[in-house]
């Protein structure tokens, strides 16, 4: 098995960089279990901090019915953030360094202490955010045409590829996260709405999730990391050309734009 997974950790850090995606895992290997795919994105990790990449923070992903029904599955994933996916607000993409990007906007959470669960509550995550901050993660599938199980997700670092971090921060008690929300446009036009409530109930709920999900391998969430919830609405497919805006009412609007 440990072959095996280094040798897909291998072909998905080839897709990356190539922008040739793979066929299914799943497809090839049913036997796969949700914890081998967790261990082939641990190898994938371990291999970018060996390229000098750093972890900036985090990802949950799947935590909105909307997503879930999109891909099928019944519960979150997570992924890692590394330095090189950081955007700045209303920064360009290059659409081509990525093999079938879509969009999500998000409430990010920057955290003032570690966060190790098991048995971390939502409360817990309350008391150690710093700040949270619009950000617009840009999803992107090295599996071939989107056609993922979890165990493929997983693997493949929770189909991360980008996060778009706004310039507005705000203390955790300038909004009702549960309630706040979210107006998302490509091209000035509306494509979905949202509200915190879509990630697992509230933002907060995702995070204590993530810490106690990440317990198992002992890991931890780390202070100053940037820890995304999920997504408030379906994945928005980009093209070249688009440029995309969510707004987050009281908390402020992250944009960005793809050539």
């Amino acid at each position: 098995m440990r072959t095996l997974i280094s040798e897909l950790a291998e072909e998905l850090l080839e897709a990356e960089k190539t922008n040739q995606p793979i066929s299914p895992i799943t497809e090839r290997h049913a036997a796969l279990s949700v914890a081998d795919s967790y261990h082939i994105q641990l190898e994938i990790v371990k291999r970018k901090l060996e390229e000098g990449k750093k972890i900036i923070g985090k990802k949950v992903g799947l935590t909105s019915k909307a997503m879930q029904d999109m891909l099928g599955v019944s519960e979150p994933d997570y992924g890692h953030l590394f330095d090189d996916m950081k955007v700045t607000d209303n920064e360009t993409i290059n659409i081509h360094s990525m093999v079938a990007p879509k969009i999500e906007a998000e409430i990010g959470f920057i955290l003032e202490e570690d966060l190790k669960g098991p048995n971390v509550t939502y409360l817990d995550v309350l008391m150690a955010t710093k700040y949270v901050v619009p950000t617009i993660e840009v999803i992107d599938s090295r599996i071939a045409d989107w056609k993922i199980k979890l165990v493929d997700t997983v693997a493949d670092n929770g189909s991360s590829a980008k996060v778009v971090v706004g310039n507005k921060y705000s203390t955790i008690e300038q909004a009702d996260l549960r309630t706040t929300s979210m107006i998302l446009y490509k091209n000035k036009e509306l494509v979905a709405t949202g509200a915190g409530a879509a990630a697992l109930g509230h933002p907060a709920h995702a995070v204590a999730w993530l810490a106690n999900k990440l317990s198992d391998f002992d890991i931890c969430l780390k202070a100053g990391e940037l820890i995304l919830p999920g997504a408030l609405s379906a994945a928005v497919p980009v093209a070249s050309g688009d440029a995309v805006k969510a707004e987050f009412g009281s908390l402020g609007s992250v944009s960005v734009r793809f050539e």
